[in-house]
């Protein structure tokens, strides 16, 4: 009898505990759909052809053309992603791989750190150091490094974390064979971990995309569509938090629309990260 109650006692907790991760879910998709619609409906009046096609931006002449900032969000994220990913796959690679016991915990705490420090102050570093002392100017290639330069701990914590999935007993064949710790890390490591690896990448340009003081002091506020790296430009982050506290009626929609604009690249971003994570999981449970 007490061991059927147990036993009752445990399914009801379960059924509980199911009810609860199911609502908590919910919740989360409930939000983001509030959030959506919000902001998609508040940014209604200033969306049209205009808005996603032209390259001019005059709120005197009511005139919205968002794409410069569209491209410029995108710029300075794939200069960051170009950066970042050769340092951060190196510097995991180091870590897991060839840096001896002693080393490893301090390199671990340093990257962690790095990824909890403010980007206002990552922002200031590159306008006083970058912008002056080097003369690179406010540019894309400015925001590029020191998007990288934040992105670079996250991207390397997720690899490390990756990487560190291998199994032992792969490594240890290769190895056997023959192989040098270069093949075998390109030949076991890697081949292992490319798809949490890809993810990684792709968690970190979502950061990147979505990064605003910044960006916002190291771009030049200049809209305009050019791969020059040293010309300014501007970013659908930093064009809201510069702009917002002046703007009214349909000037403020137009700002809204650049963050529903974000939202949803953001989220695409990361829906594709969690495909390729999905993936890369299944195959691994396959082999």
């Amino acid at each position: 009898m007490q061991l059927a109650e147990l036993r009752g006692h445990r399914h009801q907790a379960d059924r509980a505990f199911r009810f609860v991760a199911i609502g908590a879910a919910a919740l989360v998709l409930l939000i983001l759909g509030m959030i959506a619609i919000t902001m998609t409906r508040r940014a209604w009046p200033a969306f049209g052809d205009q808005f996603f096609s032209s390259t001019r931006w005059s709120a005197p002449e009511r005139i919205f053309g968002a794409l410069p900032f569209i491209w410029g969000t995108l710029y300075t994220a794939a200069i960051a992603v170009a950066i970042a990913v050769p340092i951060s796959l190196g510097v995991a690679l180091f870590i897991t791989q060839v840096a001896p016991p002693w080393l490893r915990k301090p390199l671990v705490y340093v990257i962690d750190l790095l990824a909890v420090v403010p980007s206002v102050v990552f922002g200031l570093w590159g306008v006083l150091i970058l912008s002056q002392h080097f003369g690179l100017g406010r540019s894309f290639l400015t925001a590029g490094i020191i998007l990288a330069i934040m992105i670079i701990p996250i991207i390397t914590s997720l690899s490390r974390e990756v990487i560190e999935t291998t199994p032992p007993s792969e490594k240890e064949a290769a190895l056997a064979l023959g192989a040098t710790r270069w093949e075998m890390i390109s030949a076991s490591v890697l081949s292992h971990s490319k798809g949490g690896l890809v993810g990684a990448v792709m968690l970190g340009l979502g950061r990147a995309m979505g990064e605003t003081i910044a960006v916002a002091l190291v771009i030049g506020s200049s809209p305009q569509i050019t791969a020059k790296l040293f010309s300014s430009g501007d970013a659908l982050p930093a064009v809201i938090v510069n702009q917002f506290g002046e703007s009214t009626d349909t000037y403020q929609a137009a700002l809204i629309g650049m963050g529903v604009v974000l939202f949803f690249l953001t989220l695409i971003i990361g829906v594709i990260a969690r495909a390729i994570l999905a993936r890369s999981e299944k195959k691994l449970g396959a082999a």
